[in-house]
């Protein structure tokens, strides 16, 4: 199990530099079908491994062709904002359903919603009239509703960043991919400050965290060195892979868990 916790970390966070996606969006659902860990663990060691990667891909970025755009600043700080919120989500919805297999059910019927959604505008955006949003208050929301499914859902950002940055300010793939790591890092810097302020680690074991980070180091790296070469047309494919990869690792978490409920 662990050779296969390990070797995920390290595609996701290839990919998930390469593509802005993050990498939690491929580690929480493997963890949930592989780890037998609780969920609250899961989003966890998930949300450290992605922050890892945003730090090393934003340095490895810096003096390239793309760049973070002003309103993309506004775009995080409510992103940052909305992690807090996702977070009580999470434990609202945890005390709630009292047991860990009815909290992952939910997050994988809502992963599956989102990855097919993404998907289907993936395989639609050369036909779709994207915008130029410029009032702060759209973005801080906008931004504020990704930060609430990213944290609760564990996966640190996500595809639909790149729905958004796409749509909303008409970015091409790989500027798109850039400032959803920036997003994505603003998201989980708050939504970790906020875990251990109020003392809701869960408990986890030190020495997978730090082998998860260590591979998430070595991805990031290796990912920010392929984005370098690859087209944009290059990355839209293998985020398509990629979203087929999730839906399909989702729907069966979705059987797993309902089971158990």
């Amino acid at each position: 199990m662990l050779v296969l916790i390990v070797l995920t970390v390290f595609v996701a966070t290839i990919v998930g530099s390469i593509s802005g996606i993050g990498g939690g969006v491929l580690i929480k659902p493997v963890l949930d079908a592989v780890s037998g860990m609780p969920a609250s663990q899961i989003s966890f060691l998930s949300g450290i491994t992605v922050l890892t990667m945003t730090i090393v891909s934003l340095i490895r970025s810096r003096g390239g062709e793309q760049k973070i755009s002003n309103t993309t600043i506004f775009l995080a700080i409510g992103a940052a904002v909305g992690g807090v919120a996702g977070k009580k989500v999470f434990d609202v919805i945890k005390s709630a359903a009292g047991n860990d297999a009815m909290v992952s059910l939910i997050q994988n019927i809502v992963m599956v919603i989102l990855t097919v959604a993404v998907f289907i505008y993936t395989l639609r955006k050369e036909t779709v009239n994207t915008k130029n949003v410029e009032n702060k208050a759209v973005v801080v929301t906008a931004g504020f509703i990704l930060g609430v499914l990213s944290s609760f859902l564990g996966i640190g950002g996500g595809p639909i960043n790149l729905m958004i940055l796409s749509y909303l300010f008409s970015m091409d793939t790989k500027t798109a991919a850039l400032n959803s790591l920036f997003v994505i890092f603003f998201s989980q810097v708050l939504s970790l400050a906020t875990t251990l302020v109020t003392g809701s680690v869960p408990q986890f074991d030190w020495a997978m965290l730090l082998l998860m980070m260590g591979f998430a180091v070595v991805g990031a790296t290796l990912g920010r060195t392929f984005s370098r070469r690859m087209s944009g047309k290059a990355v839209d494919v293998l985020f398509m892979v990629l979203m087929a990869v999730i839906i399909g690792l989702s729907i069966y978490n979705c059987f797993r868990y309902g089971r158990l409920v």
